[in-house]
């Protein structure tokens, strides 16, 4: 049987993840990039976010494919052919793109995701059900710069970035990834899924369920860190914050000490007081004609864009 490649890259130049979580946690106030909650168990998480009633996006934007995925399809097709290659950006459990291969027929899957170990297993099911497709899979955190292997895409190619990711970017980091995005498509497109702008008890209630998964997928970041960096967090001291802040059109998600603490880890440390947080996430939402501009102004000349009956998502393909 057909197995699956993969390819593991370097991370991109700059801190090493061990270091450069010391000193997001060194800064006052403290911040930490969301590709922190990504261990195997804030992957499986994640996942399981995405089945809540609370948590819109992953229905919503199923609802879109399910109601306008001939026109998509058809769109993606004029666009590039049959047989294009499909990059799947933070793949995850794969799920999104599998639905779509009999629609988009693509000659090739790649997915990219910053869980190796979990995206290495995932692969290993996904390649027995799809023997005869070509299945890579990268390891690699695009958060900083999108570059793919060399040689993995050599036409013009489907970048497929699905769910609301795009909104842990702030907009000049989103314009930044959709311009290597469009360069690393060789000419092809991207179809994205975006989180757009709705009442804040909505939003809110996404990002803080009844029955607390989000905030164990929070909390969990916090035990990666102290296999990640020997920190000494105990997640019972430390509480799961989310508010949607209207003047910056975002979601903000923190940790907050319950006590006046002090975490230690190998060459430093620091306290915390009562109350302060850590800043573990930005989900920003959009407006559908400020994300059209976004993608405009990152080079691409035509944009598609279809949404659910109360606009709450969309999802956009860019070509061009």
């Amino acid at each position: 049987m057909r197995a699956p490649r993969f390819i593991e890259c370097p991370a991109p130049a700059g801190l090493p993840p061990a270091a450069e979580a010391a000193a997001g946690l060194a800064r006052r106030p403290a911040r930490l990039p969301p590709k922190f909650f990504y261990d195997a168990l804030g992957s499986r998480l994640f996942d399981a976010i995405t089945e809540l009633p609370e948590y819109y996006p992953t229905r919503t934007e199923a609802a879109i494919f399910a109601d306008h995925g001939d026109a998509i399809a058809a769109a993606v097709h004029a666009a590039l052919g049959r047989g294009a290659t499909l990059v799947d950006l933070g793949a995850g459990n794969c799920e999104k793109a599998e639905r779509v291969f009999g629609a988009f027929a693509p000659g090739r899957y790649v997915a990219v995701d910053i869980s190796a170990g979990y995206l290495r297993t995932t692969l290993e099911r996904l390649q027995q059900r799809h023997p005869a497709l070509d299945v890579v899979g990268v390891g690699i955190d695009f958060s900083a710069r999108l570059a793919l292997p060399a040689g993995l895409v050599d036409a013009p190619a489907l970048l497929f970035y699905p769910g609301s990711s795009i909104g842990n970017f702030a907009p000049t980091d989103a314009l930044r990834l959709l311009r290597e995005a469009r360069e690393a498509a060789r000419g092809g497109a991207l179809l994205i899924g975006v989180d757009l702008v709705k009442p804040a008890d909505v939003l809110e209630s996404a990002y803080d369920d009844a029955l607390g998964v989000t905030a164990a997928f929070n909390l969990n970041l916090l035990r990666h860190l102290n296999r990640l960096l020997g920190t000494d967090f105990d997640v019972r001291d430390w509480r799961h914050v989310a508010f949607f802040d209207a003047a910056a059109s975002r979601i903000e998600m923190h940790l907050q000490a319950r006590r006046a603490l002090a975490v230690r880890w190998p060459g430093g440390g620091r306290g915390f007081d009562a109350g302060e947080r850590i800043h573990t996430e930005d989900s920003y939402k959009w407006t559908l004609a400020g994300f059209e501009a976004l993608l405009r102004e990152a080079g691409f000349a035509r944009v598609q864009a279809w949404t659910d009956a109360r606009r709450w998502f969309a999802l956009l393909l860019a070509a061009g």
